[in-house]
């Protein structure tokens, strides 16, 4: 999980993930104390999902924008910012999302432990979304492929 700047929200949320018994790892702030640039934030976390270090990952930023389109860089992470537990369950069940971005602007701790609740609660995706799937992991593929 990871976060540009020390947000009670993203505190709240590591320690709620914690109590769930998720292990999490410390990104940007939630590392250094500090502020840090939410395109890096958004960069290494994507990267620990994309290498398989992590299953999923959790990226902050004030609005949750610049977070979730430095995710979205890299190539098989599916960054979803989710502002409402439905858009979460919808991110997973229909997009195999495997990045949750959020912001830290609109976050109540209420709403979060309700995304966080839809979020887990999906296990794989709906079986009619597999070829849509399936569609984005061939084109991370062909570009990992053109790449020098």
């Amino acid at each position: 999980m990871g976060s540009d700047d020390n947000y009670s929200i993203a505190m709240f949320i590591v320690e709620e993930l914690k109590k769930r018994g998720v292990e999490v790892i410390p990104i940007g702030s939630l590392s250094t104390g500090n502020p840090y640039p939410w395109v890096k934030v958004g960069l290494e976390v994507a990267e620990l999902v994309a290498r398989g270090e992590v299953d999923m990952g959790i990226v902050i930023c004030y609005t949750g924008t610049g977070v979730s389109i430095a995710a979205n860089k890299v190539c098989s992470v599916r960054a979803a910012l989710c502002f409402d537990a439905k858009t979460a369950r919808g991110a997973r069940l229909w997009n195999d999302a495997n990045v949750l971005a959020l912001s830290a602007r609109l976050l109540s701790e209420e709403v979060a432990r309700e995304i966080l609740d839809e979020w887990f609660s999906v296990a794989k995706p709906d079986p009619s979304e597999l070829g849509n799937i399936e569609e984005l992991k061939r084109f991370d593929e062909e570009t990992r492929k053109s790449k020098p």
